[in-house]
């Protein structure tokens, strides 16, 4: 039998214990009936073992009571899960016994609208380098906002009390714009240790040519890419460019929500809200031009006009690997993970991406490694039964049980296990 627990830290949420381990709430059914088309076997050391349909999973819930969250990160040789909220709330999560613990020292926030605490990364050379970054949603001295990202070193200091010692701004995506939606804001370290943060273009409306996010002088609709001190990657490919931020990465983003390191190649991808559908899962290229607003598959909200015209029809943007094309309903995305664990061994190198009004999670095998030769397969979803919007995905380190945060005001954070 399963029972809740009221964590004394945290009396707002309830976790469920079971003798041993978690008691399975619900199960899933099986991968069945995938998409035919593909075989979704990928290169090198992201090859799988078969094309990952008819895996029996089930969903187990080891912990609930969140208030949106937004993102996961597990601490390495750890185990315990760090879990954003966006009203401002950090909390380490013990998946063994989902007893739960705030985190002290976060900073203030602007949640309102489609900010406030948003994502949470872990400096690669943890616990040597006990840095924690957030990213953030803030204002200035006239109420306008921007996305933030800063970092604090982790110090638990009890069994009830954990917190983030010198937590500082290290870099603020220019400018404040008088909005609170689009911040983008996800955050991961790629394999040479930079930080990678995602930058929304602030649901600027102004679809043409002179759209902050084909701006280069602003931080806006763009891939920032970071020492973790917060400076300018010193390669970055518009250093030195008086006329454009040395920060960026890429551009051309409207909002992307989604960011995931492909294993064994490097490569970042992320995936990206359109208008009306128009979502895309690309892969970053440096110095890329991903289009918006002058290149999309999306519609106009409320109509079937084209935004713009195709990217194929322009030769001065990157492509998108992946679309939902106007019409088609879309996968509004929200977190992402290429799947490298031990307890699915036929999901090696996929990607797992959310979808929020959808409401299920997406799997997605993948050949080829980059712009020119990657071929997508959207495999059946899971979760698709449960009525879930899906924020975050974490892969556990030690057991490769996939994670999933789900967003609800009172929301759970589930894993996914073998069946």
């Amino acid at each position: 039998m399963s029972r809740h627990v009221t964590h004394p830290a945290a009396d707002r949420r309830t976790v469920l214990r079971a003798a041993g381990g978690f008691a399975t709430i619900s199960l899933a059914g099986c991968l069945a009936n995938g998409d035919p088309n593909g075989d979704g076997d990928s290169d090198g050391d992201n090859e799988s073992d078969g094309d990952g349909e008819d895996v029996e999973y089930e969903v187990e819930r080891v912990a609930e009571g969140f208030e949106h969250p937004w993102g996961l990160a597990f601490l390495p040789d750890d185990g315990r899960l760090l879990v954003t909220e966006r009203p401002g709330r950090l909390s380490l999560v013990d998946p063994e016994d989902g007893t739960l613990s705030t985190v002290e020292g976060v900073p203030a926030v602007h949640a309102a609208g489609q900010g406030g605490l948003l994502d949470v990364a872990v400096h690669p050379g943890f616990p040597d380098d006990a840095r924690v970054y957030l990213t953030y949603a803030a204002t200035n001295d006239a109420g306008e906002s921007a996305t933030h990202v800063g970092s604090g070193r982790f110090s638990p200091s009890n069994a009830d009390s954990t917190e983030l010692n010198g937590f500082e701004t290290i870099r603020v995506a220019e400018p404040f714009v008088d909005s609170d939606q689009h911040f983008g804001s996800r955050a991961t370290f790629g394999p040479d240790g930079t930080l990678f943060v995602t930058v929304g273009d602030r649901r600027d409306t102004d679809f043409g040519p002179d759209h902050v996010s084909q701006d280069r002088s602003n931080e806006l609709g763009s891939t920032l890419r970071l020492m973790p001190d917060g400076d300018a990657h010193p390669d970055n490919p518009f250093v030195g460019d008086p006329e454009a931020a040395d920060t960026i990465y890429s551009y051309g983003h409207r909002n992307p929500q989604a960011m995931a390191v492909r294993h064994g190649t490097g490569r970042i991808w992320q995936c990206e809200h359109g208008e009306r559908d128009g979502d895309e899962i690309n892969v970053v290229e440096r110095g890329g031009n991903y289009g918006w607003p002058i290149a999309s598959e999306a519609c106009r909200y409320g109509t079937d006009d084209p935004v713009a015209p195709s990217h194929r029809e322009r030769g001065d943007v990157v492509e998108p690997v992946h679309v939902w094309a106007c019409g088609s309903g879309g996968f509004p995305p929200s977190g992402a993970v290429f799947y490298d664990g031990d307890a699915f061994p036929e999901w090696r190198g996929d990607l797992f991406a959310g979808t929020l009004a959808a409401e299920y999670l997406g799997r997605f095998t993948v050949d080829g490694e980059g712009v020119a030769d990657a071929a997508i397969t959207e495999r059946e979803p899971l979760l698709a039964d449960r009525d879930w919007r899906v924020r975050a995905l974490a892969v556990e380190p030690a057991a490769g049980h996939l994670y999933v945060a789900v967003d609800e005001a009172d929301a759970p954070i589930v894993r996914i296990v073998p069946g």
